[in-house]
């Protein structure tokens, strides 16, 4: 699942490089008959709407190639990882209620191994917990030893749900970071043009400022997208914690009433 991931995020970014490069190309090759006519369609029609798509792809052609490649490539990456996660999660729920009633009925009427087989036929972490925990009270270990394995697998399914948000957090990091680095460079450019020209005209400073700060913002809106979900990402594995221990705490409940 995450080479597929993967694969698809670098080709994305190849596409849409390519696809950049020749929309820059075209836009060089255009006769400057058109140019010449705006004006006096300007004046007429008031200024022309442009596509938010076109206004995208000449942001990200001004901010340079190189840099804003790198920013959209933590983008890609990121999202490919939280959607991952997001789709992890939302299969490791459970019906914990539902779930505990069957084990619940199935050791009345059947005993240890109809309810392991229960959790066995049930997907999600609750479910791997409590076969585990069925399986040690099944092999006669007692209720103490069998709480210890529900703590340690709950530890382990755990650290499962946290897979792969460091890397997010990662990407969080870098995005800004790419965009404060072609800042820099974008000044050093800006001064190496004052210095070519001997002049420090506001024409020969806006190019390397505009590539600055447009490289700035494009980082900041790729670590603003996916700090939300990073913390919707949190926000879900807090949940499913929380559940996870109170079903514990239930299913203990229930093997101590079937002991007695």
């Amino acid at each position: 699942m995450k080479k597929i991931f993967m694969f698809l995020a670098v080709m994305g970014v190849m596409a849409f490089s390519a696809q950049n490069a020749v929309a820059q190309d075209e836009q060089a090759a255009e006769p400057t008959a058109t140019e010449a006519a705006a004006p006096a369609a300007e004046t007429l029609d008031g200024p022309e709407e442009v596509p938010m798509h076109q206004a995208l792809k000449t942001k990200f052609i001004e901010g340079g190639a190189g840099f804003m490649a790198l920013v959209i490539a933590c983008l890609i990456l990121g999202l490919a990882l939280c959607i991952e996660r997001i789709l992890y999660l939302g299969f490791s729920k459970t019906n914990t209620k539902k779930l505990l009633a069957k084990i619940e009925d199935a050791l009345k009427n059947g005993g240890v191994a109809a309810a392991t087989d229960v959790c066995r036929n049930t997907r999600g972490p609750v479910a791997s917990i409590f076969t585990q925990a069925l399986i040690r009270l099944g092999d006669g270990q007692s209720l103490e030893e069998v709480e210890k394995s529900v703590v340690s697998y709950g530890g382990v399914e755990a650290s499962k749900m946290e897979q792969n948000l460091s890397w997010i957090s990662l990407f969080i990091a870098i995005a800004p970071s790419l965009g404060f680095l072609g800042t820099v460079i974008g000044m050093i450019q800006a001064f190496d043009a004052i210095m070519v020209a001997g002049d420090m005209s506001p024409a020969v400073v806006a190019g390397g400022m505009k590539v600055a700060l447009i490289t700035t913002v494009g980082g900041l809106i790729v670590a603003v997208i996916l700090q939300i979900f990073f913390n919707y990402i949190l926000s879900q594995v807090e949940s499913l914690t929380i559940d996870m221990e109170d079903a514990s705490i239930s299913l203990m409940d229930i093997l101590v009433k079937y002991q007695k």
